[in-house]
């Protein structure tokens, strides 16, 4: 694995939110983005976190396809809905004021739920969900992405990664937050893989001729060229219940796409018909639930504690010291990084020298 440097979360924060506002990102905004960014990092989850801060986000916006001034439209709404349209704006500014009115309308009439199309990667999802537990909410999200998981019993990718997201206050320190993605892996896992040097675990790729595929470089050259394509959850075929998380990429990708008449499929490859990078345009969908309106946040977050602590309480299997509920993992990781910060690999460092010269920024970073 190649070296790595940590970096305090204040520097990283600074560095990220005046990146972004040179890429042509109003402040406010830039704020929002840097924060959902940052909160992957938090948590642990390297595959969305800054190691994908120059590809995803600062490179669409210098080439075009991604705007860095978002344009946030009212299509229609009800009381308790309402259709958004980003105009290819920033996905994770699009994401964050898509939550807050589900939330709003969640706290007035009970349940909230809004859809969005037109707009682009917004980051981490359990961000959103975390924002409606906060709240006093569940919170439910999910995302169409470009087209990589292979349908069972088939070998082009056709759905995205399409993660279905939960969220849910408790009575713990800790929020139960479920975001994974509907496949093993996802595109930027095997992003990260390329960074730091590692194959990727065998199993998680399908290919046309069957054999199995770890090069994360050429797995993602394969991928854009559509001649591999991510297992979905329960691997290929149906002996592991491959089916089951094929199933659910396709609830995503309905709810992502049908309620907003957003792109889907194939239509969010990225591409144009004559090769040329367009918008993907992605569709998302945000829904919040308050607890208040059943019987009672309180009430709801004890008997959800509750469950959560009977889990971990149950018998562990042979060789394992504890079992873990969702959310937890990434708790203690953010309690360690606030105090040690986080690990930037060498390649992220060096774009980070790249973007820091090319601005003519005045932030320092703990590497040369």
């Amino acid at each position: 694995m190649k070296k790595s440097k940590n970096v305090s979360f204040k520097t990283l924060n600074t560095f990220v939110t005046k990146v972004f506002e040179g890429y042509g990102v109003p402040k406010k905004d830039a704020v929002i983005c840097a924060r959902v960014l940052l909160e992957s990092d938090r948590r642990g989850i390297e595959s969305h976190g800054v190691n994908r801060f120059k590809p995803i986000y600062l490179d669409r916006i210098k080439t075009g396809i991604l705007n860095p001034v978002t344009n946030f439209e009212i299509v229609r709404e009800t009381k308790t809905t309402a259709v958004v349209d980003g105009h290819d704006g920033m996905g994770m500014v699009i994401g964050q004021r898509a939550m807050a009115m589900a939330i709003k309308k969640a706290k007035r009439y009970g349940m909230g739920m809004v859809a969005v199309r037109n707009s682009s990667h917004y980051g981490i999802a359990g961000y959103y969900t975390s924002m409606a537990c906060e709240a006093g909410c569940i919170g439910i999200t999910g995302t169409n992405a470009r087209p990589s998981i292979a349908p069972t019993f088939g070998v082009s990718n056709m759905l995205g990664t399409n993660p279905l997201t939960f969220g849910m206050p408790t009575d713990e320190d800790f929020d139960f937050v479920l975001d994974c993605a509907t496949s093993i892996t996802q595109r930027g896992r095997i992003e990260y893989y390329a960074k730091i040097g590692e194959p990727v675990p065998a199993g998680q790729i399908i290919t046309r001729d069957g054999n199995p595929s770890t090069d994360a470089g050429v797995i993602l050259d394969d991928l854009t060229k559509g001649i591999s394509a991510l297992a979905p959850l329960g691997g290929a075929g149906e002996d592991m219940g491959g089916y089951k998380g094929y199933g659910y990429a396709t609830v995503v990708e309905i709810l992502s796409a049908s309620l907003s008449q957003a792109n889907y499929l194939q239509m969010l490859t990225g591409v144009s018909k004559d090769g040329k990078k367009e918008p993907i345009s992605l569709g998302h969908f945000f829904m919040a639930i308050n607890c208040e309106a059943f019987l009672g946040l309180e009430s709801f977050k004890k008997t959800t504690g509750d469950i959560l602590r009977a889990l971990r309480a149950s018998d562990k299997a042979v060789g394992q010291d504890r079992i873990y509920t969702a959310g937890e993992k990434e708790y203690y990781i953010s309690l360690e990084r606030a105090i040690s910060g986080v690990p930037i690999n060498e390649a992220v460092q060096k774009e980070f020298l790249a973007l820091r010269d090319e601005l003519g920024l005045k932030v320092g970073l703990p590497f040369k």
